[in-house]
């Protein structure tokens, strides 16, 4: 019998202990402070930033948006930057992502200062998670070990596979797991027999962008499936990379979609932006 992974209970669960650690900071004249920029009017980008703004109100931190013009020029965006680089009582730059075609993502992203990159998006910021030095954790990767570890769920040991390799989700989750003590490898687009490297992981992640694309063949008897993708079929109803009906009992645990990684990712992102001002404070 399978358990479903419950990440909206979890994030819940981060963001009422957030909750109280920000109610004694702001006694203390210490409330933490985000910035979120939204370039342009995309509905889904809407969305995201609505739902950080809320999660800021629910746990106690002062939030700040910024909506822009789709047409503002990268040298303007910058220097929004720049300012709330410069003001002392914003912890957090967040600038949702994507931006629009004109504007370079990699030039927006280094201009955002080491310590109040709460996305951990910032070279130097990877440099550091890598090494083991940094106060930020990447949202979503933080928030997978989370969902294990509130879960019961034993990572030291354990064999992990992650399929995808992106900056945001799967190098950092190699990482996060490597410290974790797990044994990881991590697959893509040009992996070879696919199926059965998938069908040795004790813990198998899924960030590989295709709905419904990891099938039972790819999962082993009794694996844990962390599924980090999420997509809009044609009947409106969401669904992740994995096949959920069709892996859930073969799994000892399965996160759903929605309700299982995408809560973690905005709670993590908290609790970075509760790091940072704990940071300035030292």
């Amino acid at each position: 019998m399978y358990t479903i992974i419950d990440g909206k209970k979890i994030s819940t669960q981060i963001k009422d202990e957030l909750k109280q650690e920000v109610a004694l900071l702001t006694e203390q004249g210490n409330r933490p402070n985000l910035a979120v920029i939204q370039v342009g009017n995309d509905s889904a980008s809407s969305v995201y930033v609505n739902n950080k703004a809320k999660a800021c109100e629910y746990i106690g931190i002062g939030s700040e948006v910024f909506r822009l013009d789709r047409d503002i020029s990268q040298e303007g965006l910058i220097d929004l930057i720049d300012e709330l680089n410069a003001r002392n009582d914003i912890d957090g730059i967040l600038v949702q992502l994507p931006l629009p075609d004109h504007i370079d993502e990699k030039s927006i992203i280094n201009a955002i200062s080491l310590d109040k990159d709460v996305d951990c998006f910032h070279p130097a910021n990877v440099g550091k998670l890598v090494s083991g030095e940094g106060i930020f954790k990447p949202c979503t990767p933080a928030g997978i070990i989370q969902l294990l570890k509130r879960n019961n769920i034993t990572i030291d040991s354990k064999r992990c596979v992650i399929i995808g390799r992106s900056t945001i989700v799967g190098k950092p989750m190699m990482n996060l797991m490597l410290d974790e003590n797990a044994t990881v490898t991590i697959c893509h687009s040009h992996t070879k027999d696919l199926e059965k490297i998938t069908s040795t992981a004790d813990i198998l992640i899924v960030a590989i962008g295709k709905p419904k694309y990891i099938t039972a063949n790819y999962v082993k008897e009794g694996a844990v499936v962390i599924d980090v993708g999420i997509h809009r079929m044609e009947n409106k109803k969401l669904c992740g990379d994995v096949d959920f009906e069709g892996v859930k009992d073969k799994c000892t645990a399965i996160t759903p979609v929605p309700g299982g990684v995408g809560p973690m990712t905005i709670a993590m992102l908290m609790k970075n932006c509760v790091e940072s001002r704990k940071s300035r404070l030292t």
